[in-house]
This record gives structure tokens, sequence and C-alpha cells, in this order.
């Protein structure tokens, strides 16, 4: 169930991906990128207010805060990169990068311990990511750009993971807030490009939604799934939008993403099912303690409804 969530959350990802890559060649990006994380904080409050929790902690809201600020940083430095037109680099730095970070963190920190299965897919994932977004050898001008929106991939995965189930999907919404707040500033500035026609105002909402609902899937994955190979599913969605692209604008794509794509393909054949579900701590029985002897005895009343103490020292009655 766990791998099927976060396979959902790449997928909604890349079509949220494909819209707001078609929404940004009319639109500033500044305005897609505000007008997006308020449209993903009314799904996630909305989602949070239908999904009751059991109790929110405050450890968990501050979890889902610092992964808004990995995604709020992200988005901003993506988009910047995007606009100085060094697509090749910007994108498959940020998603290859944001990826092995997050593994190697999920590894060497969290104590995630894939199975063979998992690491082969794992394997083969990282270079399809960039086969698929047409990432080439050298560095460019978009290198920076990318490795830092690789670091806020990293953190808003990761943050997010450690949220609890107690709290719903408060995180993302906290998660939200967080991202509003960081971009709030470039906003300010760019307080003109803020000033859309209805429609593409609309879209931008949505296309912000839609990003939000890929963090909800992919938080009810990382509750299901170690969440190294929670990252790595849920990070396929640069697969969609070049098949998209394909289909519905006719575009054409090389070799090497070609490649990628039937890398990228084949991962979900090399998903966590094999491995099993998350490993969890085996069950304690607790046996209650002897009474002390305040009554003059070593033994008392067995507790209230019990059928009498275990075993305990010679001359008690059993």
């Amino acid at each position: 169930m766990g791998a099927l969530l976060a396979l959902s959350s790449a997928v909604v990802y890349g079509i949220v991906d494909f819209a707001g890559g078609l929404l940004s060649r009319r639109v500033h990006h500044t305005a897609v990128t505000f007008l997006g994380q308020l449209g993903g904080l009314l799904l996630a409050c909305a989602a949070a207010l239908l999904l009751p929790a059991d109790a929110v902690h405050l450890a968990d809201l501050l979890w889902g805060a610092l992964s808004g600020v990995g995604s709020g940083t992200a988005m901003w430095f993506l988009n910047r990169g995007l606009s100085r037109g060094d697509m090749s680099v910007v994108v498959p730095v940020s998603a290859v990068t944001g990826v092995a970070l997050s593994v190697l963190c999920g590894v060497l920190v969290l104590g995630d311990r894939p199975g063979a299965v998992a690491w082969l897919g794992i394997a083969v994932t990282v270079p399809s990511l960039w086969f698929v977004a047409g990432g080439r050898a050298g560095a460019g001008k978009g290198t920076a750009d990318g490795l830092v929106a690789s670091l806020g991939v990293a953190v808003q995965y990761l943050a997010l993971g450690q949220a609890g189930p107690g709290s719903g999907l408060w995180p993302v919404a906290a998660g939200r807030v967080a991202a509003v707040l960081v971009l709030l500033p470039d906003a300010a500035r760019h307080a003109r490009r803020l000033k859309l026609p209805p429609v593409r105002c609309v879209r931008a909402v949505l296309v912000g939604a839609g990003a939000a609902l890929g963090l909800v899937l992919y938080l009810l994955a990382a509750q299901r799934q170690l969440l190294a190979v929670a990252v790595v599913l849920a990070s396929l969605y640069p697969a969609l939008p070049v098949v998209l692209g394909l289909a519905l604008l006719r575009e054409r794509i090389s070799r090497r993403q070609a490649v990628g794509l039937l890398g990228a393909g084949s991962r979900p054949y090399c998903s966590p099912w094999a491995d099993g579900p998350v490993p969890r701590p085996p069950a304690t029985r607790v046996i209650p303690k002897w009474p002390s002897s305040t009554a003059g005895t070593p033994c008392g009343p067995a507790p209230h409804g019990s059928t009498g103490w275990p075993p305990g020292p010679r001359g008690c009655p059993r």
C-alpha cells in the first residue's frame, strides 16, 4: 500500500509539473509559485479537516513547517534556474541530487534498511531520472540553482517523513504556511506580477493544490514504507511530463530520454513489495510488578481485571 501511494504521488506531481510548466510560459514564475502555494494551503487545510487527527503534536507541526521551508526554497531556485533558460541542467541536477541526498540520509541517519530488490530499484532510478530530465555532462550556469533546489527537495521529503501519523495531515498544512512565508518577500517585490486574469489565477491555484495533494500522498506512503524507498518512488514524477509532452504536444524525445523512460518504467517492478512492509519493533509484554510490603506481606490483591499475579517469591499465592 505504501508503494502504491508513493507512485500515486509521483503521478500527481508529474501532472502538476506539466501543467505548471505550460502555465509558466504565459505567466511569470513568481505568480505561479506564490499563488500555487496559496492553493496548496487551501487544499491541505481542507484535507486535514476532513481526515481528523488523533492528537496534533507540536513536534509534528514543526517537522511539517521545516518541510514547507524546503518546498518553498526548492520551488524558488528551480523556477529561477528555469527562467534563465538552462533547463537541461537545473531540472536533472535538482531531481537526481534531491533523491540521492534523501536516500543517503534515510539510510545513514534514520536507519532505513532497504532490501536487495529495493536497492536495485534505486540504482536503476537515479540514472533514469537524469536521462529523462535531459541531463547532460558538464556544469552549466543553472548548476548552483539545481543544487540548492535539490537540497530543498531533500529537506521537504525527509522532514515530512518524520511527522507521526497521529497528527493526521496537519503537518502538510503547516508546511504550506511555511512555504508561503518563505516566498512572501519575493512575491512582495513582484506584486505587479500577481495581477493575473481570473482564469490564469485559478489555474495557478489548482497547480499548487495538486502539488499539496502529491505531498499528502507522499506523507501517507512514508508512514507505511521505508522513507528511502518512498522518496525514490515519489521522485519518478519527471518521467510523466515527458510522456505527456510526447502524447499531447507532439514533442520529440531523445534517445537518452527514451532510455530513461524505460528505466523509470521498470522501477515499479523493483518495488519494495518484494521486501515486505516496514519492519516494526516487536511488541513487549508488560508484566506487573509485585506490590510493596506495606500491608505486612510481600503479596497483595491482584490488579483489577486480572486473574492473579504471575509466579513470584516463595510463599506467595499464585
